[in-house]
């Protein structure tokens, strides 16, 4: 019997949750089922919370650093859930993954130089690069079978002399894709090759559903190792995306000290108290919670795959080896972009994020956040369903 309810309907509205307080800002009605924004609606495991309760009680708000306990659980946990034994000196904190990718784009290259991603991907990994003016490559993922791949090929083909980084999303998003070690090892050859920087977004990386295994970029190898920068957080995994609790990884000295002055010229590494307490207690205490979310999201995924099959069949769903977000291929439903996102969200009145955004290959598709109670994902369903059944009938 499970020891923590996830089916238990938690009001988000009027917290300023972005997931339900931007819905009219966002979507135009306020009334939405939110299922776009990749937070989950679970409450986190209670040692986070009362960890941060606890040290509020001191009453003393001060200037701090990182404890010793903190590089512990984050030693402890990377080298527990992913085989990778890391070093204390490796790691340094980030207010946040997109502002660390920010960070060693500004660091390690010029407005002449090019970043290659691998659409239909996270968007901000486009949007980043391209407000900081570097031209971005994309190097797009093909899609067989089901499931994507890298195009290593057409990889080696894209290189210039200007590209100087490729940004590597592992676990994909949106696609879930828990890529293998034989996959990033071609990838850290031929950046290796190319001189080029390889950041490993890994924010999903704990929540990969076995079989399949995370294997962070760095652990595959020698260039990989010498040749990356990986950027980790709890906040996907016990949903505490609004503490900010990220760090990145560097074994590479000569990286990592560049990284790291960069970061302390504008005091970016330094992180507040509930950062480092709230990562610390996930680490130390989350094992448990994580193994029951994670059964939890995997019955929600198998739960919408199979009401799609039975009711909404020309909408498939692409199953995950790692996430709570489902990669919904629309194609069959034969409507242009527009008229996609205008079923979802004005007939069927969900918030789901537009495939179009992730860019090339996001066309005809939509992705859908299931880290919610069940009853949630039914509701959504049943109005999806007769939006589409309303859609066929009337034309």
């Amino acid at each position: 019997m499970s020891k923590y309810n996830f089916d238990e309907i938690i009001e988000r509205k009027g917290t300023n949750a972005l997931k339900t307080d931007a819905l009219a800002k966002r979507y135009g009605n306020p009334d939405l089922i939110p299922l776009w924004v990749a937070d989950m609606d679970f409450k986190s495991p209670a040692a986070i919370t009362e960890a941060i309760i606890e040290r509020a009680k001191h009453g003393i708000f001060g200037y701090t650093e990182p404890g010793q306990k903190y590089f512990d659980a984050i030693i402890n946990w990377v080298d527990r859930q992913h085989n990778w034994n890391i070093q204390q000196e490796w790691i340094t904190f980030v207010p946040g993954i997109v502002k660390g990718i920010a960070f060693v784009i500004d660091c390690f290259s010029s407005t002449e130089h090019q970043v290659i991603i691998q659409p239909p991907v996270y968007h901000p990994f486009r949007i980043v690069p391209t407000l900081h003016h570097r031209i971005v490559n994309d190097n797009p993922l093909k899609l067989e079978a089901g499931q994507y791949k890298m195009d290593l090929e057409g990889l080696k083909k894209l290189i210039n002399p200007a590209c100087r980084i490729l940004i590597l999303c592992n676990p994909h998003n949106p696609g879930g894709r828990v890529w293998t070690r034989r996959e990033l090892s071609d990838i850290a050859d031929i950046c290796h090759e190319h001189n080029i920087l390889v950041i490993s977004d890994e924010i999903h990386s704990d929540l990969a559903f076995a079989p399949h295994k995370h294997v962070p970029f760095a652990s595959v190898s020698e260039k990989a190792a010498m040749n990356s920068i990986t950027f980790m957080a709890p906040s996907k995994t016990f949903n505490i995306a609004g503490v900010v609790s990220s760090y990145s990884i560097i074994s590479n000295k000569e990286l990592r000290d560049k990284f790291n002055c960069y970061l302390a010229s504008s005091e970016l590494d330094e992180g507040h108290i509930f950062a480092y307490l709230a990562a610390q207690a996930a680490y130390d205490h989350g094992d448990e919670w994580l193994i029951e979310a994670k059964d939890y999201i995997r019955e929600n995924i198998h739960f919408a795959d199979e009401y799609l099959k039975a009711n909404i069949p020309q909408i498939k769903a692409m199953i995950p080896e790692a996430s709570f977000l489902i990669w919904l291929d629309c194609r069959e439903l034969n409507l242009s972009q527009k008229e996609l996102v205008s079923l979802f969200v004005d007939d069927a009145k969900l918030a789901l994020n537009d495939g179009a955004m992730f860019g090339a290959g996001g066309e005809g598709f939509m992705r859908m956040n299931v880290g919610t109670p069940l009853a949630n994902i039914q509701r959504a369903l049943d109005n999806l369903k007769k939006a589409v059944e309303a859609k066929q009938t009337h034309g």
